[in-house]
């Protein structure tokens, strides 16, 4: 970057966040176009609250009091605020602004940033997983969705109508579990023993493969020693236990049911975008899983189905993405 860009970027400061719940990542937004530069990763644990960690980073690129503030957050925005389940913060866009002086502060859903991404990546930011082929989206109207397991499960639309992106949020991931086989009626028999109500999430999140796991040890009549889901991940790609690839693969059918079902909800027909940390983790047992048939496996709809393109994203940091192109909005 050239002495004089770098110089201009830092008079703007459009500040951007991506916050989980252990991690934060900051960057700046570029003041030209949805770009994003000088990426650090705090520890949420090391910072009482986000304006602490936020003052750090911004002393750590010698950047003053930023102009605007983006952040994407793992939870629900609710009255400009959020709470998060494994993080002691409470981000509220009033508070923040009033901290650093300032009234552009925006707060998004975690996948709200990404799928505000989409538009931006870049071929080589995606791989196709199963047929058909991905096609260029349209330049002024297209409907697709974004979803992804990682300790929940999200999911989110995304419409573009002329100038406009529109996304289209809310709680899918939540939607009943609906079995299709029956090994599926009989892992959600074993799973009602745990829980009131079987969502999707139950299954398709990292937890959710625990659950798959731990049903399957109950259907079979075994009994096993907990195991976590990288450990169940390392063991079906050593095929070092059965019980662990079944899982993987139920995984990803009922993960590629979901989105089908997502796909038909949104009438996202130009493509399901599929994020999250385990799905990026794991690309080849992704593609080599029965994700694309659990999607497709939709009855009277399936010729449908087949015509909607399927693709992981690969881009290292989507939601810092989403949060550049909304920053330069504020």
């Amino acid at each position: 970057m050239s002495s004089t860009r770098r110089k201009s970027s830092l008079e703007s400061t459009l500040l951007i966040g991506d916050i989980g719940g252990t991690n934060a990542r900051f960057a700046l937004a570029d003041p030209g176009k949805p770009a994003f530069m000088d990426v650090r990763t705090l520890q949420c644990d090391d910072y009482e609250s986000a304006g602490v960690a936020i003052r750090h980073y911004l002393k750590s690129i010698k950047a003053g009091t930023p102009r605007s503030i983006c952040l994407a957050a793992a939870g629900p925005i609710i009255d400009r605020r959020v709470r998060f389940t494994n993080n002691h913060w409470e981000i509220a866009a009033d508070d923040l602004a009033a901290e650093f002086g300032i009234d552009a502060v925006r707060l998004l859903n975690d996948f709200e940033a990404i799928a505000y991404s989409v538009p931006f990546l870049a071929e080589n930011d995606c791989m196709p997983i199963g047929l058909p082929e991905p096609r260029p989206l349209d330049a002024e109207h297209y409907m697709v969705g974004i979803i992804g397991p990682g300790t929940g499960l999200g999911a989110v639309g995304l419409r573009k109508h002329g100038d406009l992106y529109l996304p289209i949020a809310g709680e899918a991931s939540h939607g009943g579990f609906a079995p299709e086989t029956q090994v599926q009626i009989d892992i959600l028999k074993a799973l009602r023993e745990r829980y009131d109500r079987v969502s999707s999430e139950r299954l398709v999140s990292g937890p959710g493969l625990e659950n798959i796991y731990w049903a399957l040890m109950r259907i079979h009549g075994e009994k096993r020693a907990h195991l976590t889901p990288a450990e169940i991940f390392k063991a079906a790609i050593d095929n070092s236990d059965p019980l662990a690839s079944e899982a993987v693969q139920m995984f990803y059918e009922v993960f590629g049911q979901v989105a089908g079902d997502l796909a038909l909800a949104l009438g996202a027909e130009d493509g399901i975008f599929i994020a999250g940390g385990i799905a990026k983790r794991y690309p080849d047992l992704l593609k080599n899983s029965r994700f694309r048939s659990g999607f497709e496996n939709k009855g009277r709809h399936r010729s449908l189905m087949e015509r909607v393109p399927t693709q992981l994203i690969l881009h290292d940091q989507p939601g810092l993405l989403g949060a550049a192109y909304c920053a330069l909005q504020l």
